[in-house]
Order: structure tokens, then C-alpha cells, then sequence
């Protein structure tokens, strides 16, 4: 293979040695850089047999413009900022890693929904500023046999569920897809109406679609207890900002979690940012050192796979 080019077109990882490694192991050339428009993808990487990619647009009159290109790997789960129908149009194969994360990811959501209902970062807040008083969390219930809705069963809503459960909460779960996500004899499965009016907390891990852009919002929120918690570890742009921020406001639900967000980082004027009982994480759920290894590794062997003839073992797209 030493006369594939694999192109990294951008890539925020302090190195790159993990895929340099996999790369130079069968025989390919890798080349690292720094795209950050449609012109720098076309300028820089017309000549990779392969591309892996993190934020740049990878649009239709992009991937035109790729004569070469058969494979692309995205870094991580979501691929957005990919043309994915332009890309099967061209030939090209579209993959992820949709399974690197999955407990770092299902953890973060547990975390966040701790933090929400025990109050610990309110509480951990007031002690800095002075006020030792356990009554201004008031008030906290237990949380054994509260209901939890999973929105979305695929491995991270599903390894979620599974760790909800072993907590002692009841689970309930809706996936759009009618025989999608796994089959758990915990979680009763029910429609997204039944679960928007039954649960204690929400926490969501579907992917986002032109389905699921702005699942929640006013009317979906209204639905909600004025007691209940929305955790979003998925995609930013399920819930609409504007409307969870009014339902903050005006009590329609008792607080949010979120780690990620319709732009990232958050403007300073987002009105979520002032929110006491909205906690905000920077994109990290993700994140542990293993997972970060994991994906690296993952992905470009992913690219190596199928420009090696094999099957990819992630296909997002169909050719």
C-alpha cells in the first residue's frame, strides 16, 4: 500500500502518532492538516486515497472534488458535517466509530443526572461563597424508583439504561426507529409522548436527524413534570435552546444538564449560561484517555480496512 495517501483534513489532538502508527504499519502515507473551509479540504487533500475528519465541511461540491478519495472516516459517532448522500453518490465510503465511548459517554449522562437531582454543584457553589446550608437544595427526593426515560437504545442509551437501572430507577425507553435499539427486558418501551409525560428524568442519546433537530422543544418541554430533568449528552441541536431557556425560566421543568450544545463553544449572551439549575459540560462526555486512544486507532484502521478491499466493520452509508 505504499503508494496510498491517507489525509488527515483536521484533527484538535494534541498528536497524531496513534494513527501515524496504523498508517505507516500498512505501508500508506499519512499527511496531517489543518482544513477549516470547503476550499482548504479541496486545495490540500484532492489527492488522498482516503481522509480522516473531524470538523471540516465535507460538503457535496467537496467530495466532487475528490477524484481519488474511496473512504472517509469520522473521528467519533455524528457525521454532520458530512454530505453523506453526495458521498455514496460519488462512490465514496462513509464511516465512524460509533462504539469508542460508550461507557465514558452513558457515565457523563449518570453524572450529570447525580448532579441535577442530588444538587451537588449548587450546594458545592454556596460553600464557596459562604453559605453552608444544606436547605437551599430543598427540595431533593429519592431517586430509588424514580422513572428514567432513555430517548434513543442504541449502545449509549442502552448502556445507560442498563447502569439506571442497576441504580434502582424504573426505565423507560423510545427509540424512533420501531425495531430499533437493543432489546432490554428492564426498560418498557414506550411512545415519546408516554415518556415525555411519565418521567423523572430524560436523558437523550439519538442521533441528531432532520427527525430529531429540535425534538424538544416548547411543546415537548410544556409536556414534561415541572419536576423532571433533561440530560443531553447526544447532539445540541435536539433541544431548542430558546425554549429550554423559557422553560428554565418559568418552571415547566425543574432543571437541565447539558454537554453539548447548537454552538460550541456558547455564545456569552446564551440565556442558558445564567441558569443556576442548568449545568453546562464543554463537549467531554466522550472523553477518558482509553476512548481517546480508541478512536484514534479505531478510525484509521477503519480507513486502512476498506481501502485494504475489506468490508468496513462501521459503514454509515450503503454502496
Amino acid at each position: 500500500m505504499s503508494s496510498i495517501m491517507i489525509g488527515i483534513t483536521d484533527c484538535d489532538h494534541p498528536s497524531v502518532e496513534i494513527e501515524q502508527t496504523v498508517i505507516r504499519n500498512a505501508s500508506a502515507q499519512m499527511v496531517h492538516h489543518d482544513c477549516k473551509t470547503e476550499e482548504d479540504v479541496i486545495l490540500h487533500c484532492a489527492d488522498a486515497d482516503g481522509l480522516l475528519n473531524q470538523y471540516a465541511p465535507l460538503t457535496r461540491n467537496v467530495l466532487s472534488k475528490l477524484p481519488r478519495c474511496k473512504v472517509i472516516v469520522r473521528y467519533g459517532v455524528g457525521v454532520n458535517n458530512v454530505d453523506v448522500q453526495a458521498a455514496t453518490d460519488h462512490g465514496i465510503q462513509i464511516c465512524n466509530v460509533p462504539d469508542y465511548g460508550v461507557d465514558e459517554v452513558s457515565d457523563h449522562a449518570l453524572a450529570l443526572m447525580y448532579t441535577l437531582t442530588r444538587k451537588t454543584l449548587l450546594l458545592g457553589n454556596a460553600i464557596r461563597n459562604g453559605d453552608w446550608d444544606f436547605s437551599i437544595s430543598r427540595p431533593i427526593l429519592r431517586l430509588r424508583g424514580q422513572t428514567v426515560g432513555v430517548v434513543g437504545l442504541g449502545r449509549i442509551g442502552s448502556a445507560f439504561a442498563q447502569k439506571a437501572h442497576g441504580a434502582g430507577f424504573k426505565v423507560i425507553g423510545f427509540d424512533r426507529r420501531e425495531a430499533g435499539g437493543e432489546s432490554l427486558p428492564f426498560v418498557e418501551r414506550v411512545t415519546f409522548e408516554d415518556l415525555l409525560e411519565r418521567s423523572d428524568m430524560i436523558s437523550i442519546h439519538c442521533p441528531l436527524t432532520e427527525d430529531t433537530h429540535n425534538l424538544f422543544g416548547t411543546k415537548e418541554l410544556q409536556a414534561m413534570k415541572s419536576t423532571a430533568y433533561l440530560i443531553n449528552t447526544a447532539r445540541g441541536s435536539i433541544i431548542d435552546e430558546a425554549a429550554l431557556a423559557q422553560a428554565l425560566s418559568e418552571g415547566w421543568i425543574a432543571g437541565a444538564a447539558l454537554d453539548v450544545m447548537e454552538f460550541e463553544p456558547p455564545k456569552s449572551d446564551n440565556p442558558l449560561l445564567k441558569h443556576e439549575n442548568c449545568i453546562i459540560t464543554p463537549h467531554v462526555a466522550w472523553y477518558s484517555e482509553q476512548a481517546f486512544d480508541e478512536l484514534k486507532r479505531k478510525a484509521a484502521e477503519e480507513a486502512i480496512r476498506v481501502l485494504s478491499g475489506e468490508k468496513p466493520h462501521y459503514p454509515v452509508n450503503q454502496l
